[in-house]
């Protein structure tokens, strides 16, 4: 049995959406803004800052990080930002059951016998399509929308991980959301937890 279950998303491929079904069928603890909130609370930041800076780089690439304030030490604030997050989700994978959306929770957790870290993606012609009816239309194309957010997502993970984002060795299972649907994979998920 899996007691711990790690969901990374491209945009608009309906991870959050499938983790909190997930979450909701094995009787597990959700942690996703809940995350961000227990984050704010301990930092001070502002729930905004975490949403942004936690997850993404400023920019759309690595090198984004060369240009952001460093303390004395060589820390940013990013830095901390990301140690807080580690130590956070290290307790809630302590406290029981749970399933924890993004923030690179798969690496942090990579030694957990107990984890699923699972990846969830779409054809760019169904995640346009869902952050349309999700998000609704903005001046930006729908396509550039996902192209940064992942771009940036990417970013932050290979800077914090040394890793590749997206690749299927860094997780247990990767799902097209697109071809199985929400229900499916959900469903999938939860037959493999068990």
């Amino acid at each position: 049995m899996k007691r711990i279950i790690t969901i990374s998303r491209e945009f608009g491929s309906g991870g959050r959406t499938i983790a909190k079904q997930v979450a909701e069928n094995l009787g597990y603890a959700y942690y996703d803004k809940e995350l961000i909130e227990e984050i704010a609370m301990e930092t001070g930041f502002s729930k905004d800052y975490i949403e942004k800076r936690g997850e993404y780089a400023s920019g759309t690439n690595i090198f984004s990080y060369a240009f952001i304030g460093r303390s004395p030490n060589g820390s940013s604030i990013e830095d901390q930002l990301w140690a807080k997050q580690q130590e956070i989700i290290l307790h809630l994978a302590e406290k029981g059951n749970c399933v924890i959306v993004g923030r690179s929770a798969d690496y942090i957790l990579r030694n957990h016998t107990d984890c699923l870290n699972v990846f969830i993606h779409a054809s760019t012609e169904k995640k346009v399509k869902r952050i349309v009816e999700v998000y609704g239309e903005t001046d930006v194309a729908p396509e550039k929308r996902l192209r940064d957010k992942d771009k940036k997502r990417a970013a932050n993970y290979r800077y914090y991980t040394d890793r590749h984002w997206g690749q299927a060795k860094n997780y247990h299972l990767c799902l097209d959301s697109g071809e199985f649907g929400l229900d499916g994979c959900t469903k999938i998920i939860c037959e493999l937890a068990k």
